[in-house]
C-alpha cells in the first residue's frame, strides 16, 4: 500500500469517531499501548531537538530500503500523535517519506487539541523523520 493510501486509511479509520476529543483520546490510547521503544536507546543523540517534552526517535533501514521508526515520549498526547505518525511512515521508502506531509494531523483535527508549542514539537518530529529517511 502506498504511503498516501496508508495515510488515507488512518484518516478514514479515525474519522469514524465523530467527536474530536474522543478521537484525540483514542490516539492518546494508541500511544499508551506502544511500549516497543528500547530502553537502551533513550540517549541524548536520539532526543528530538525543539520539543518541550522528551521525545526519542530512531529509525533503521531494512534490506528492501524501507525505513522503520520507533518513538517514545514522556507526554501522553505527543506520544500518541507521534506513534500515529511513525506508524504511518514506517515500512516506507525514504523518497515517499520525505515527499509526504502528515496531512492526517489536520484532517483528524488533532491540531486543535494541541498547544502551539506542542504543534511546533510535531514539526520537529516530522523534520527528524525526514532527516533519518534522508540518511538511509
Amino acid at each position: 500500500m502506498a504511503l498516501a493510501e496508508k495515510q488515507q486509511t488512518l484518516i478514514d479509520d479515525y474519522s469514524i469517531i465523530e467527536d474530536p476529543m474522543e478521537r484525540f483520546a483514542a490516539i492518546v490510547a494508541l500511544g499508551r499501548k506502544n511500549q516497543d521503544f528500547p530502553d537502551d536507546q533513550r540517549l541524548e543523540e536520539n532526543l528530538v531537538q525543539g520539543c518541550t517534552s522528551q521525545v526519542w526517535l530512531i529509525g533503521k533501514t531494512d534490506a528492501e530500503n524501507c525505513v522503520h521508526f520507533q518513538i517514545d515520549a514522556d507526554a501522553p498526547g505527543i506520544k500518541g500523535v507521534a506513534v500515529l505518525m511513525c506508524g504511518m511512515y514506517s515500512g516506507e521508502k525514504a523518497d515517499e517519506i520525505i515527499a509526504t506531509e502528515p496531512d492526517v494531523i489536520e484532517a483528524l483535527k488533532i491540531d486543535r487539541n494541541l498547544t502551539p508549542t506542542r504543534l511546533n514539537g510535531l514539526r520537529h518530529i516530522r523534520q527528524r523523520i525526514v532527516e533519518i529517511a534522508s540518511e538511509s
